[in-house]
């Protein structure tokens, strides 16, 4: 046995994102590794949990035994400083970072200062913080203060996949994002719309129970613009290759990741991308794989689309691309073992 570790998370650790897919692969993989995991369900509505789910979860995190090694998914840990103050010297705490929560989109700004100073107060109290990506470690040096020797990066795993191969027909567009502000589902939308005089479908897959306001916002901006009948919503999917499958190019016009397991994904299956440069998409899409525009930036996206919707050859050499640069991409068996590596190192 390599040693016991608590995994805090907040919400159901099923959900359907890429945030909670990373935490159950590195649950599932450091058990492999021989590490005795106890998972903490720390409750819903973080990272503005009511005051009952925010004690409970307060209660729950100090109940854990003297000098355990406790690691926190940040969505929660972001807005725990006063409990990490308490605890830091009786527990071993390590914090999980897929990106600061003040980058969320649509915070004003009040909002998002009370969270840039909550997380940069919860930091100090940790023996290390695991980011998913350099670009977030960067932001967490910079910003937030974080010693670079309590800093590693755990970059997610992609699973081998198949290459798509959609053949001849309409151009197939293929959006993988949950429906909140963040993931630029309205750009997209609105680029579409620009190119409408081309042949094309699309099919946006992603939960819309975390933000429901906005999902109903996208459906009626689907119908103002009378694309209803070539944007097909899904939701939450349980089986995401048929989709991949059938797609021909990935879009998503995320304003910010803090990786992008979705675009890692698109390149798994060979698939050119067009994307916006934000946050970790940078250094994950290559320049010949993709085409990437400011972020918001809705004329430049649709430019982007419209020689990838027109030219097969382009599709087809872009894809190779991707199919190249997957190569390249981690797998979970590392991601695991680094993780692994990292909390020995912080035990």
């Amino acid at each position: 046995m390599r040693g016991t570790v608590y995994f805090a998370y907040p919400g159901e650790l099923t959900s359907k994102t890429g945030g909670y897919g990373y935490d159950r692969r590195v649950i599932s993989g450091l058990e492999a590794l021989g590490w005795r995991v106890h998972p903490l369900a720390l409750g819903a509505g973080f990272p503005a949990p009511d005051h009952g789910v925010r004690a409970r979860a307060e209660r729950l995190l100090s109940e854990v035994p003297d000098d355990r090694l406790v690691l926190i998914d940040g969505l929660a840990f972001g807005v725990m400083g006063d409990w990490a103050a308490r605890e830091a010297l009786r527990l071993r705490i390590v914090a999980l970072v897929h990106h600061p929560l003040a980058l969320e989109t649509g915070l004003g700004p009040d909002e998002q200062a009370r969270l840039y100073q909550s997380e940069r107060m919860a930091l100090r109290y940790v023996r290390g913080v695991i980011a998913t990506s350099p670009a977030t470690a960067r932001l967490l040096a910079g910003d937030y203060a974080v010693a670079h020797g309590r800093l590693a990066v755990a970059m997610p795993g992609t699973d081998p996949a198949p290459f798509a191969e959609a053949g001849e027909g309409a151009p197939h567009i293929l959006s993988v994002g949950t429906l909140t502000p963040r993931k630029g589902h309205d750009v997209l939308i609105a680029a579409l719309k620009s190119v409408e005089d081309l042949e094309w479908k699309a099919t946006i897959i992603g939960s819309e129970a975390f933000d429901r306001q906005t999902a109903a916002a996208l459906r009626r901006l689907v119908k103002k613009a009378g694309l209803d009948h070539r944007i097909a919503f899904t939701g939450a999917v349980e089986a995401l290759e048929p989709y991949w499958q059938s797609a021909h190019l990935f879009a998503l016009a995320s304003r910010y990741e803090g990786y992008g397991m979705a675009f890692a994904e698109a390149l798994a299956h060979g698939l050119p991308v067009v994307g916006c440069a934000a946050g970790a998409v940078p250094d994950l899409v290559p320049d010949m794989a993709g085409t990437l525009v400011p972020v918001d930036d809705i004329v430049g996206f649709a430019a982007a689309l419209r020689p990838l919707l027109l030219d097969a050859g382009q599709r087809r050499a872009m894809a190779e691309a991707a199919r190249q640069s997957s190569r390249h991409l981690p797998r979970w068996e590392a991601t695991a073992a680094i993780v692994s590596d990292i909390l020995e190192g912080w035990a």
